[in-house]
């Protein structure tokens, strides 16, 4: 996959952005426990360079896609949301003469590589389905919520708004729609609903890169949504839930951990990531994510901001106060205390995480052992899952947001 380092046909200056690795030493005390299970004995010089210029690099076809989209009515080569909605919607032939931007886009997302493995992905999507909360938790808390503990990405949710507010609760629901839904039997089948959601997300990735390329601190931060970032997103949606899960107790072994990151580093691919940060064990993803972290910049005051936002969206659901407890508790093991302070959240003693590990030693190692056993759990998951999804959504309509696509010059 090719990047550049360009923002609207200007190039970027080499240098990396002061962000790189501005608050190492404190960097380094969080990712402590990925240097273990990522069997890190030294930092790695020139994957942290390779992670330092990934700041200055996005998704080059998602960009091309994005630029037409933004163009005004009657330009050429200009690509509505009709035109693409069609197209992702209608498949291979849905439109007669595309524009070229989009012909590409879509040339792209269905060139699968050779290395990927659908009946892999398939055991990679029953695995996590078996997570059942154990996922939901994970993701929530030590995916999300632990990602708050650094500045950038953080700061362009604030900007954006799609984590404060009236968006908060809208926004994890259609994140957690769209992580369920790749986990359906083949729904990362090219024009199945999982694959469908993911180029949507990437469009709309790109969209969001391209709209506040011109205002933002590319000096600061790098490109609004950059490689590295990505890279980051995507190791917390495969290695954390795998290491967080294991935390609460589920034992997950080497053939389903496996599985897992294969459907992951195929959705990364979808999603425009770099082949440079698609890895196939858990171990390379632990090793990668323990050099992402050092990388970081220092915590703003966007983190609490959306630490805070979310907190006040569990509290406002059913039994919210316990559910806000239970998270509280729970993330006080996941993050310490250190960064329950820095994010401006109480600290809780760990019963939470107690109860789940007990669960979960009932659940996984008693109760449903064998094939059987993995068919309830996998029902079980489902069953959550629908749950958590009504949770968020309510009554509304389970869907994932439209793309904004403002033109140039706005």
């Amino acid at each position: 996959m090719t990047t550049n380092a360009y923002v609207s046909g200007t190039p970027l200056s080499p240098a990396f952005p002061t962000r790189y690795r501005e608050a190492e030493a404190r960097s380094a005390r969080i990712a402590r426990p990925l240097k273990l299970v990522g069997g890190v004995r030294e930092v790695d010089e020139d994957l942290m360079a390779r992670l330092g210029a990934g700041f200055l690099l996005c998704d080059e076809v998602g960009d091309r896609l994005a630029e037409a989209m933004r163009m005004r009515a009657g330009e050429p080569g200009r690509v509505s949301m009709r035109d693409f909605s069609t197209r992702l919607d209608g498949g291979p032939g849905a439109l007669a003469d595309p524009p070229p931007a989009l012909a590409d886009f879509f040339a792209a997302v269905e060139a699968t590589p050779d290395w990927v493995d659908h009946a892999l992905i398939a055991e990679g999507g029953r695995v996590a389905r078996r997570l059942g909360r154990n996922a939901a938790d994970v993701l929530l808390q030590l995916s999300l919520i632990g990602g708050y503990r650094f500045g950038g990405p953080t700061d362009l949710l604030v900007a954006t708004g799609g984590l404060t507010g009236d968006m908060t609760r809208r926004r994890i629901a259609e994140t957690q729609k769209w992580s369920v839904a790749i986990m359906q039997p083949d729904a990362l089948l090219p024009y199945a609903e999982g694959w469908r959601l993911t180029v949507h997300v990437r469009a709309m990735h790109a969209l969001v890169n391209r709209a506040f390329s011109e205002s933002w601190d590319v000096e600061r931060w790098g490109l609004p949504i950059n490689q590295t970032d990505q890279a980051a997103t995507l190791g917390l949606f495969d290695g954390v839930l795998l290491l967080g899960s294991r935390a609460l107790g589920v034992p997950i072994t080497r053939a389903e951990s496996h599985a897992v990151m294969h459907l992951w580093k195929y959705v990364g691919w979808l999603m425009g990531v770099d082949d440079q940060w698609l890895v196939d064990s858990e171990r390379e993803r632990h090793r990668l994510n323990y050099h992402v972290v050092r990388a970081q910049a220092d915590i703003t005051a966007a983190g609490p901001e959306l630490a805070q936002a979310i907190m006040a969206t569990v509290g406002a659901m059913p039994y919210g106060r316990f559910r806000r407890e239970r998270t509280l508790s729970m993330l006080t093991a996941f993050l310490g205390v250190r960064s329950m302070r820095e994010l401006g959240l109480p600290v809780r003693l760990p019963w939470a995480t107690v109860t789940a590990i007990a669960a979960n030693t009932v659940r996984y190692r008693v109760l449903h052992r064998g094939e059987v056993g993995k068919r309830r759990l996998e029902r079980w998951g489902d069953r959550v899952a629908q749950r958590v999804l009504h949770d968020y959504y309510g009554d509304s309509e389970q869907d994932v947001g439209a793309l904004d696509t403002p033109t140039r010059g706005r």
